[in-house]
């Protein structure tokens, strides 16, 4: 057993993430290899730190103006809400009753998602920190839970059940279930238009759903060492980010082909996530080795690390302005970074 599928508790082989949440991995297709290490790179250490999870933090989102960050807690079964500007802590939110992996706020930001291990997804209200609406339906872990653009679905993924399911925020009413991988989903996200939803799974694969049927429109897939498949897509959908959790890849690759257009060597430890800027620019990669770091999604090199957290960092994110990034970790915080 890998020293970090204990870490991450997770049944059987695997070890999510998330979310994350972001993103992991498939597809090895096309391309040589490359990783580029910057002869300068600059090292940040200035942050404001947000204490108040008594374990891992799990899961970190800036709100769509930049002004609240939301965590979750791994084994102290919370989400919390915090300023940016001055660390405090505004809200927990208190309903799930085990491990929160995913906590993300929708468009507008007044409500937030979550998923726990406790089978739900749930929709909680920002400003009063009230629960809204409990998503039943999973059987196993929902590691990921996002909002659509316009705010009105959720899609989660359901981790050991194999499916994916769309949601009505209204009503609570299971829309749709996606079913067609053959192992654990690990992640589920809409296209910017919310007639697609992607999905990557265990099973290695990469599916894009129909909204409205229900229907699988396409599936890519190959073959790699990692153990499944994380990703996130760039904002103008044209490229996916995935990363090999054991090995230390960041891989990018052409969304509607699946070549792979990309390798960095990001580094010799455990990966847990990657994600875009807004404006797909840059990539930050969280790893075991208490370091986020960031790259240049053209080049593959490497501009900065962050580094101050005392174990892994478990998840990261960037801010809508792409000013600043959130980290959160397995050393019980997460912290705002003010990029240069």
């Amino acid at each position: 057993m890998h020293k970090y599928e204990s870490f991450l508790r997770i049944p059987n082989r695997f070890l999510p993430l998330l979310f994350l949440i972001g993103f992991v991995q498939t597809l090895l297709i096309g391309c040589d290899s490359m990783s580029v290490r910057g002869e300068e790179t600059f090292v940040a250490t200035s942050f404001i730190e947000l204490k108040g999870h008594t374990s891992h933090v799990w899961s970190v989102a800036f709100s769509s103006d930049g002004n609240k960050v939301v965590t979750a807690g791994f084994k102290d079964n919370t989400a919390r809400v915090w300023d940016v500007e001055s660390g405090k802590e505004l809200k927990k939110l208190e309903g799930h009753t085990s491990a929160v992996y995913s906590a993300k706020f929708a468009s507008d930001g007044k409500r937030i998602v979550t998923g726990g291990e406790d089978s739900t997804a749930r929709i909680w209200d920002v400003d009063s920190g009230k629960e809204l609406k409990k998503l039943e339906g999973h059987t196993d872990i929902v590691i990921f839970a996002v909002f659509s653009p316009d705010g009105k679905k959720v899609v989660t993924a359901g981790n050991r059940d194999g499916t994916a399911r769309i949601w009505d925020t209204d009503s609570g009413k299971e829309l749709q279930k996606l079913e067609g991988h053959t192992q654990d989903v690990l992640v589920a996200v809409f296209s910017s238009d919310e007639r697609k939803i992607f999905t990557g799974s265990l099973d290695k694969t990469i599916r894009i759903w129909d909204v409205e049927t229900g229907r699988m429109l396409k599936k890519m897939e190959g073959q790699n060492n990692g153990l499944g498949t994380f990703f996130a897509l760039s904002p103008d959908e044209k490229k996916i980010v995935t990363i090999d959790i054991f090995v230390g890849h960041v891989r990018i690759l052409d969304a509607e082909s699946g070549k792979e257009l990309k390798k960095i060597q990001a580094t010799r430890d455990s990966l847990f996530t990657a994600a875009f800027s807004t404006d797909g620019k840059k990539i930050v990669t969280a790893s075991s080795d208490h370091v986020a770091r960031i790259w240049d999604a053209e080049s593959g090199r490497e501009l900065q690390r962050l580094v101050g957290h005392t174990d892994a960092v478990c998840s990261a994110s960037f801010s809508p302005d792409g000013k600043k990034i959130v980290t959160g970790s397995g050393d019980h915080t997460a912290r705002v970074w003010a990029l240069e």
